[in-house]
């Protein structure tokens, strides 16, 4: 956090991170709590979806959001193919086991490992320290994350090939091969939006997939080459600057995610999401419901507005976090701003 100068600030209770700033043991705590509870909610979510599901109503007009999820990756269908929501309290009462796990991680780390890991008896533990202004540690730790994130986009890659995921051309699970093709990939980057081809998308996550696990490697063994320079981030490279990095990718990606569902109808089938939005200007822009929802879904809105809507919004503030944060990295005093327009106005 930024200090301005003075090694002896301290921040009120709203100042979360300010907690586990330099306290690396703390900030593996408030992770894992943070990812249990975004398990709890997924698990809770299903369960509380499935229990209001009308199999009258067609699931896109129903306002749900979950339930389209499992959907498009082909659970809840029976052996003929149709949806049934088979499997779906499986899933729902794992992730809220997850949960648990966690949660007892965050505890344990809160409460009784040690606050820092620099601390710990165990070698391999503390190379997990936090040293914000050392590339060579930033690096460590981000090769560990890349290579997480490669070994997700695996799992998905070979759940569509050997499980199957839903086809909306075809109306039915099928089994996806994934489509390497450099040149597609490659054209893909600058129209995504229209993609048709379940193919494209598990090529593009393959080969994902490898770059983000060779990054990780690379990222793991190697330390920061040449002289650490101010051109390299020497000086600026601090907590500060590394979570208004972390919310500009978050803000992002949100964003790409919001504008992907409301036009895209093969990875957000019209049958689980409800049909395209159409983007309108009230207070702010928005997307909109094409189809009149009103008495057949909640507040007359189908699971594709309601996702698309709150990626956008919590798209948005993350990017204008990442702008607060990155400005406090810089060295600008907000504090001054205030003082600066009193003495302005008196």
């Amino acid at each position: 956090m930024q200090t301005y100068g003075n090694p002896g600030v301290t921040y009120n209770w709203w100042a979360g991170n300010s907690m586990v700033t330099n306290r690396s043991g703390r900030f593996i705590a408030s992770h894992a709590a943070h990812t249990g509870l975004v398990a709890f909610a997924a698990g809770a979510n299903t369960l509380f979806e499935l229990s209001r599901y009308d199999s009258s109503v067609s699931m896109g007009h129903q306002g749900l959001v979950t339930l389209p999820h499992l959907a498009s990756i082909g659970i809840g269908f029976d052996e003929a193919g149709v949806w049934t929501g088979a499997g779906v309290v499986t899933m729902a009462i794992l992730h809220l086991m997850i949960s648990m796990v966690y949660g007892a991680g965050g505890l344990l780390h809160a409460i009784l490992f040690d606050d820092d890991m620099q601390k710990s008896q165990v070698l391999q533990a503390r190379k997990f320290k936090l040293e914000w202004d050392n590339p060579d540690n930033q690096t460590f730790i981000l090769g560990h994350h890349l290579i997480f994130m490669g070994v997700a986009c695996i799992w998905f890659v070979e759940w569509a090939r050997i499980h199957g995921i839903y086809d909306p051309a075809i109306g039915a699970i099928r089994q996806v091969n994934y489509n390497l093709d450099l040149s597609m990939i490659w054209q893909r980057q600058f129209d995504f939006l229209a993609i048709d081809s379940l193919e494209d998308v598990m090529g593009g996550h393959a080969f994902l997939a490898f770059v983000e696990i060779c990054g990780g490697a690379f990222h793991i063994a190697t330390k920061q080459i040449g002289e650490y320079t101010k051109f390299k981030g020497a000086g600026l490279l601090s907590a500060e600057a590394i979570l208004s990095f972390s919310l500009a990718g978050i803000g992002f990606m949100a964003i790409v995610a919001a504008f992907w569902c409301a036009t895209n109808t093969t990875v957000y089938p019209i049958e689980w999401y409800g049909e395209p939005l159409a983007q309108k200007f009230v207070i702010a822009p928005g997307w909109v419901d094409t189809v009149d929802l009103t008495g057949v879904a909640p507040l007359g809105h189908s699971g594709r507005c309601y996702l698309v809507n709150f990626h956008y919004i919590a798209g948005f503030f993350a990017l204008q976090g990442h702008l607060w944060h990155a400005l406090r990295a810089m060295g600008f005093n907000f504090k001054d701003v205030g003082k600066r327009l009193s003495l302005a106005s008196s």
